[in-house]
This record gives C-alpha cells, sequence and structure tokens, in this order.
C-alpha cells in the first residue's frame, strides 16, 4: 500500500522474536489469576541451557568431550576425505571456545598411509632382490640393466592402466605390483639369456644373435602373456566384495603382463642388440663381468653347469622310468588334495590397524551412573596397564554398537605408532586378550576387547558375524531362549571365544491401562492423557530459541525427582473438557513386566545379531562350522544367516572352485590356439599340481588359512606353473617340427631352457619373499600372500623342471604324432623305456 501524501519517516516495526536466554524462558507467563496476579514458569519450574540427550555421555583420557562419527561417501577416497575434515577443523580452530581442541580418537586413515608405505617399501625391496638374482645368473651388469630398464616402464604404464579403469593406489593394487615385479622380468630376462646364449655358442654380434633369438622365443613369449592374463582374467568378473578385491589383482597383473610382453618384443631387442658385447663362441658372457667381480661369477657358472647337468642326468631318468615317476605324480596330486581340502577357510587376515575397540554390556535395569563406572575402570587399564601402547581412549557411556541404552558402553582406544610397538606382546591381539581376561573379573558387566574387521565397512569387529533367525514364528521369547542356549554351547567350545550378543537385553517396563471408558466418562481426551505422560516422564518438544546465531530446540519435562518412580504416576493431572483437572490415577493403572527395547528383523524374520571370535589357533571358518552345527542343536524353526565379512566368506568359499575351474579352462584354451593342438596342453596342464603342493605346505606349516589372499597366491603360482612348463614345451616342440626325435628335442629343450626357468623362478621367489617376512603394518596380508606364493614357486620350479618333460613325452606318445628318430641315433643316446 502507498504511503500517505507528505510522510517524512519511514520505519520498521519489530515485533518480540525467539526466546534467547533461560531468564526470558522463566518469564513466560503460565496463568493470570483473578486478582491479576500471574504464575510464570519460574514458579512452578526451573529453566536451564543443557544437552539434548542426557543419557549419553562422552570422555576422552577423562575429560568431557563431544563425538561426531563422520563417514565417507560410496565410491570417496577414504584418505582425501580425512585431509578434508581436518583441513575444515583447523580452518574453524580459530573461531572456537578458549579451552576446545580437536582430537581424532578413531581414525582409520593411517593405517592405510602406513600399510602402503610399508608396501611401497616391500615393492623397492622387490626391486632390489630381482636386480641382484639377475646379476647373479647374468654375469654382467650390462646383461642386467635391460631387464631393469624394463621395470619402470611397465610400471608406470600399468599406474596409467589402472587410471583409466578408475583406481586408486591402494594395498590391493600394490599387491598386484609387487607380485608383478617377479613375472613382468621374466619376459626380458627370457630375452637376454637367449641372446646371450646365442652369442657364447655361435659367436655371433649382438644384433645377429638378438634377431635369430627372437625368432626362437617369440612364440613362447606371447604365450606367456596370454596365459599369465587367462589366469587372472576371470577374477575380473566375480561379483560382491570379494569381486571388488579380485578386480584390482586382476586388472593391475594383466596389465603388468602385456605391457610386459611388449617391452620383451620391442624394447628388450633393441637394448640388447645396442648395449650387450660380443662374446667369443664357446665363452660365457660371464668373462664381461666386472674384473673383482669375474672370478665369483665364473664360479657361479661352473657350479650351475654342474647342476644342470645333474638335472639332466634326472631328466632321462624321469623318462626311462615313466612308471616310477607318474606314480610319485600320483602320490603328490593326492597329497595336495589332501593338504588343501583339511586347510581351514577364512575371508582376510586379521591385521594390527592400531586401533581397538571395547564393548560393554550392563544388566538390563542399569544406569548411567553404573555404566560410567565401568567405563572409568576401562579407561584406566588402558592408560595405566597398558601406557607402553596406548596413546588415547574415548570412552562413550549410554551406547555402544548393540543399541542404545543406559546400560551399554563403548571405549575407542587408539595405540602408538607401530614402529613403537614392534614386540609381539604389544600387538593389537595379545593387548585385546589381556583386557578381556583382565575385564571378565567385572561381575557387574560383560566386557570384550576387539579389534576391528579387515574391513571396516563389513562389520564392527574382527571374527564372525551371526544372525540367529526365527523362521518359524515361535516367537520372541523362544527366540530368546534358543540364543541363550546358543552363548551357553558356544561358551563351551574350544573353537569359539568372546561369543556374545550384539544387542539390547529385554528390560523391565512399566505398563500403564488406561480405562478408556473412565477417562470418557471424566471428559478426559486420550490425546491429552498421552501428551502428559510423553511429556512429564520424557520430553516434548515445545519451540525454538537462539543462541549464538543458531536455532535450538526447547524440550519440557517433570524434573527428575518427580518421575523416579511408578509412584509418582499419581502425582499427575490432566485437564479435562470442562477446564478441571483429573488425577492420573482415576483412570489409569500400571504393573510391572518386561520386553524387547529393540526388535530386529534380517530379511524379514526375527532375528538376534551374535559376534564372536575363533579360539587363538583356529579359523573363522572353523568358527562358523562349529555355529552352525549348534544351531541345528536348537528347537525346529529357529534358523540362522550371515552378514558382513562372514556372509562374505561364505560367498568367496563358494566361489573359489568356480574361479580355479573357469582359469583352468581358460588357460587350456588359449594353449590349445598357441599350439593348434587339443592335445598338448594337457602335458602343460598335468604341471599346475606341482606348483599349487607348494602354496598349500608353505600356507599350512604357517597356520595360515585358505582365504581371499591365498586364493589369489594360488592363482599366481598356477601361472608361474604354467609358464614353467611352457618354455619347454615349446622349444621342443618346434624342434620335432623340424625333424628332431621326440626325447631328444625334449631333453635339449629342458637343458636350454633350464637356465632362464630357474632365473625367472628365483627372481619371482625373492620379488615375492620381503612380502612373506615383513612384520609391519599390513603384514597380516602381505604374509597370507607372500607365503604362499613363496611356496608355490618352489614346488613349481623343482618339480615342473622334472616332471614337464616327462609329461611331454607321455602326451606326443599316446595321443600326438609319432616321429621316425634318426637313424644316426644310437641306442645309448636314447634313455631306456619301462
Amino acid at each position: 500500500m502507498w504511503a500517505v501524501k507528505g510522510q517524512r519517516l519511514n520505519a520498521s516495526i519489530i515485533v518480540q522474536s525467539m526466546l534467547k536466554t533461560p531468564e526470558e524462558f522463566a518469564a513466560v507467563p503460565l496463568r493470570t489469576n483473578p486478582d491479576g496476579s500471574v504464575v510464570r514458569v519460574r514458579d512452578v519450574g526451573r529453566t536451564e541451557l543443557g544437552t539434548e540427550a542426557y543419557d549419553i555421555e562422552g570422555f576422552y583420557n577423562g575429560k568431557h568431550s563431544g563425538g561426531l562419527a563422520i563417514r565417507a561417501a560410496a565410491g570417496a577416497n577414504a584418505l582425501d576425505t580425512a585431509d578434508a575434515v581436518r583441513a575444515k577443523m583447523e580452518e574453524l580452530k580459530p573461531f572456537f571456545p578458549a579451552g576446545l581442541r580437536v582430537i581424532y580418537p578413531y581414525d582409520t586413515t593411517p593405517f592405510i598411509k602406513v600399510a602402503i608405505n610399508e608396501v611401497v617399501k616391500t615393492l623397492f625391496e622387490a626391486i632390489l632382490l630381482v636386480f641382484l638374482v639377475m646379476w647373479l645368473f647374468l654375469g654382467n651388469i650390462r646383461a642386467t640393466l635391460i631387464p631393469t630398464i624394463a621395470v619402470p616402464v611397465v610400471i608406470l604404464g600399468t599406474f596409467a592402466v589402472l587410471g583409466i579403469f578408475g583406481f586408486s593406489i591402494n594395498m590391493l593394487t600394490m599387491f598386484a605390483m609387487v607380485l608383478a615385479i617377479g613375472l613382468l622380468v621374466d619376459d626380458a630376462i627370457v630375452v637376454v639369456e637367449n641372446v646371450e646364449r646365442i652369442m657364447s655358442e655361435e659367436g655371433i654380434s649382438p644384433k645377429e644373435a638378438t634377431r635369430k633369438s627372437m625368432d626362437q622365443i617369440t612364440s613362447a613369449l606371447i604365450g606367456i602373456g596370454l596365459v599369465l592374463s587367462a589366469v587372472f582374467g576371470p577374477m575380473a568378473f566375480f561379483g560382491g566384495s570379494t569381486g571388488v578385491i579380485y578386480r584390482q589383482f586382476s586388472i593391475t597383473i594383466i596389465a603388468a603382463m602385456l605391457l610386459s610382453v611388449l617391452v620383451a618384443l620391442i624394447l628388450t631387442p633393441v637394448l640388447c642388440a645396442f648395449l650387450l658385447k660380443p662374446v667369443a663362441a664357446g665363452h660365457e658372457p660371464a668373462e664381461n663381468a666386472i674384473f673383482f667381480l669375474r672370478p665369483f661369477f665364473l664360479w657361479f657358472d661352473r657350479t650351475f653347469f654342474r647342476t644342470r647337468d645333474l638335472y639332466m642326468r634326472l631328466v632321462h631318468h624321469s623318462i626311462a622310468h615313466k612308471l616310477r615317476y607318474l606314480f610319485v605324480f600320483v602320490v603328490i596330486v593326492a597329497a595336495m588334495g589332501f593338504l588343501f581340502l583339511r586347510m581351514p577357510t577364512a575371508y582376510l587376515p586379521d591385521e594390527d590397524q592400531g586401533i581397538l575397540t571395547v564393548q560393554v554390556m550392563l544388566p538390563a535395569n542399569a544406569t548411567l551412573e553404573q555404566t560410567k563406572r565401568v567405563m572409568n575402570d576401562i579407561r584406566d587399564h588402558f592408560l595405566e596397564d597398558e601406557k607402553e601402547a596406548v596413546e588415547s581412549v574415548f570412552v562413550l557411556s549410554g551406547m555402544s554398537f548393540a543399541g542404545r541404552g543406559q546400560n551399554q558402553g563403548m571405549a575407542f582406544v587408539n595405540l602408538n605408532d607401530w614402529e613403537l610397538r614392534d614386540r609381539p606382546d604389544l600387538k593389537v591381539t595379545a593387548i585385546a586378550g589381556r583386557a578381556t581376561e583382565k575385564f571378565s573379573r567385572i561381575r557387574s558387566a560383560m566386557v570384550f576387547a576387539f579389534a576391528p574387521p579387515a574391513v571396516i565397512e563389513l562389520g564392527t569387529a574382527k571374527g564372525f558375524d551371526f544372525q540367529l533367525l526365527d523362521r518359524g514364528g515361535l516367537g520372541h521369547a523362544e527366540l530368546m531362549a534358543a540364543r541363550n542356549q546358543l552363548l551357553g554351547m558356544a561358551a563351551q567350545s574350544p573353537v569359539l571365544t568372546k561369543v556374545r550378543p550384539n544387542g539390547l537385553e529385554d528390560v523391565p517396563e512399566y505398563r500403564i491401562d488406561v480405562d478408556w471408558e473412565k477417562a470418557g466418562a471424566l471428559g478426559v481426551p486420550i490425546t491429552s492423557i498421552h501428551n502428559t505422560i510423553s511429556a512429564a516422564f520424557g520430553s516434548a518438544y515445545v519451540n525454538d530459541f537462539i543462541q549464538g546465531g543458531r536455532v535450538k530446540r526447547v524440550y519440557v519435562q517433570a524434573d527428575a525427582p518427580y518421575r523416579m518412580l511408578p509412584n509418582d504416576l499419581e502425582r499427575l493431572y490432566v485437564r479435562n473438557n470442562a477446564g478441571m483437572m483429573s488425577p492420573f490415577s482415576s483412570f489409569a493403572s500400571g504393573y510391572w513386566t518386561s520386553g524387547s527395547p529393540k526388535l530386529e528383523r534380517f530379511n524379514g524374520f526375527p532375528s538376534i545379531n551374535v559376534l564372536g571370535e575363533s579360539a587363538p589357533g583356529r579359523s573363522s571358518g572353523e568358527a562358523m562350522k562349529e555355529m552352525e552345527g549348534f544351531v541345528r542343536k536348537l528347537k525346529q524353526g529357529i534358523g540362522y544367516d550371515w552378514t558382513g565379512l562372514s556372509y562374505q566368506e561364505k560367498m568367496s568359499s563358494s566361489q573359489a572352485p568356480l574361479l580355479y575351474a573357469f582359469s583352468i579352462f581358460v588357460i587350456f584354451l588359449c594353449l590349445a590356439a598357441l599350439y593348434e593342438s587339443w592335445v598338448i596342453p594337457f602335458s602343460i596342464l598335468l604341471a599346475l599340481p606341482l606348483g599349487v603342493i607348494g602354496g598349500v605346505i608353505a600356507s599350512s606349516m604357517r597356520g595360515l588359512p585358505n582365504d581371499v589372499y591365498f586364493q589369489i597366491g594360488l592363482l599366481t603360482t598356477l601361472g608361474l606353473t604354467t609358464k614353467n612348463a611352457i618354455l619347454i614345451v615349446q622349444f621342443a616342440k618346434k624342434e620335432v617340427e623340424k625333424g628332431m626325435g621326440l626325447i631328444e628335442a625334449t631333453v635339449q629343450g629342458a637343458k636350454l631352457r633350464f637356465r632362464p626357468i630357474l632365473m625367472t623362478s628365483l627372481a619371482f621367489g625373492f620379488g615375492v619373499l620381503p612380502l612373506a617376512v615383513t612384520t609391519g603394518a599390513g603384514a597380516g596380508a602381505q604374509n597370507a600372500i607372500g607365503t604362499g606364493v613363496l611356496g608355490g614357486m618352489v614346488t613349481a620350479t623343482v618339480l615342473v623342471v622334472i616332471f614337464s618333460p616327462l609329461f611331454y613325452v607321455l602326451i606326443e606318445k599316446v595321443f600326438g604324432k609319432h616321429y621316425e628318430r634318426k637313424a644316426e641315433k644310437t641306442k645309448d643316446e636314447n634313455p631306456s623305456e619301462d
């Protein structure tokens, strides 16, 4: 509306807005009496600034604190998220009140950083060890530099491929890179070794020797690259969390393998032609070594040649006594199958992540005051008894992973840096064990200390995650009885430990029954009854107020002394429709009962979550089988299911046979295409158990289970075994096609390929050795994958070089074409046959 003409003043009208102080709320009038007197809030109650929830309290090292949980969004990078949070906190620090400090009592990212740094260190150690092995066998620094140059080229190319696929540099991709180090130099080693052999035998120039060498081994290099890709290819197509882990390894190793083949076919021959020095016929490349190391390398060559002569006699013996060696092979396969089936199963190895969690459960009717007393004892234990290992303790009373309640509590224990905890008694497992033992003496509460799961987002604790289900509709009481029976059996089991319910116990409840007919007769509305009880014994939101520029909530409730006992209900009055006050006891009565404060469902069925761990020396797979056996003893209608890491473990164990079978099938197809034969690939596939048994024995000797990392290591071993067999069979097949006798060609192929097989296998073995022996952060995963691969490398080398020539001869004689032996071959030159 327009202003009146001639108006000379324009002003805003301000009406009283939201109240800001407790005093302003205390002055709010509730009633005006006929005599003009006013009843205000301060006349019947008190106002104060407080917290929105009084049933949860947090303390950091004994000091009051408020916790803020931050969880990364799906697909977010954990390290980037943590850095962004810390940067924002630093930005806000100047605006904090005096004395307020920001701390991070539970942070999973330091473990990620340290673990990746440990793997990077392992990567450089692997490169150094591979370099030394190549130098030892090749004898001169020029030849050694050629495969070494391939390492950074392939690694950089692999990182580019990972970027294209959207992968990050994490522990999984770095593990795969360490495995790839030993494999990616194999192709270059084969090229360099063959060039040097041709130069020493024929005395031709490096360029001519390189050209001749590539004619001999190009198809073998392509075959090795295809087969290794075939081994890891099927891993990329599995789903679930296990598929995510598989995919990281698959893409990384396949990229490294294919790039290493390209480097071996393009860059390595060029380097050989220009870097290697000519060698006179009959002389060794080691004669070009550094002068003061030359005697050592010449001695090593003589020792190697004696070893090769011994090996050749063994090959002749195996071909001459086929049945004897076939019997040994059958025994090896049977032993491999027996040991493999007896291996305990697991999903991922437990890690010392530098953090520890404590869960506390008091009796159902316990108060927050009692819970805080227990939490103080827990805090004192870690800060005083474990001060050598513990940096800080953040305790939370009033809630836990099991739910929210005054009888619940939890603590987050932050441990010192891994370098300060290098003793076994300062590792997280030892600390948790001592804590659980001490806390078991607390009579007023059940207290469990445990490490976080291997994958933080899949559960809240390491061990198994079990769901007990009421599939038969038996009811809550029967489900609780079944749970108690299950916990009783678990407590007696030597396979299980720390088995506990991850939920809230049934609690005492005071049930109020309202006589609706009496309430109606008194004219008391139902909504008024509910609102009165809610506001008095709980709380009621009434409006907002402003503090520090922020809008906050105002709640009203009865003061503590007036809402502690059932008799306090008699103090309540409800206004009826006539404006009169009716006592609550006139239309309501109450009695004690019990019930569950938290009703859970899993896949639509009433459920109870149970957590636990395997006993020391036992695997999670054994613990899960034990729990499944106990459920079968429970009342009919009670079932179970698995969730979290346990569900992934079940999925992984069911997927593993399919993974192995499909990988072997794809290997067969690639070999069939490479050799243009359906028969010859069998001579290579027969060698696969010879590598597997080494991985099984090595992991079993260290007490390691059959988990995801073992499965990846086993596939790596299959690739290494296939590669060694290809090097022998490829040469033998070519010589047979040229007219050489079958046995002569096979023996000659074994002789010429013995050096590159031994060298590449040792390079690969020493490349993964740091994984198998490391003890730092992330050691569990590194040991799991390194041990199996290292053990498999040993048998894939020692046994394959003996049995692979035998298998090729047998397959060719039984299924392949028969070739006429050369007439000039004497009987003494050909081993006798059984």
